[in-house]
């Protein structure tokens, strides 16, 4: 059976945590700061869980994670 190559731009947007959940970081966050206030710039800080419909479509672009 062949490897599978993982998509590249998809590993650099997504991480697998310990316990294998996927984890991708929030938009809005890298230009046109000065006008958003600093508690939407600190909610947007985190890294949120992909959600389950679109845990699939993930795990198969980056299936070496």
């Amino acid at each position: 059976m062949p490897k599978i190559k993982t998509i590249k731009a998809a590993a650099k947007r997504f991480t697998v945590s310990a316990s294998g959940k996927i984890k991708h970081k929030q938009s809005h966050r890298s230009h046109i700061l000065t006008k958003k206030s600093t508690k939407r710039k600190r909610q947007l800080r985190s890294m949120n869980p992909v959600h389950d419909s679109d845990r699939k479509a993930v795990a198969r672009m980056i299936p070496y994670l």
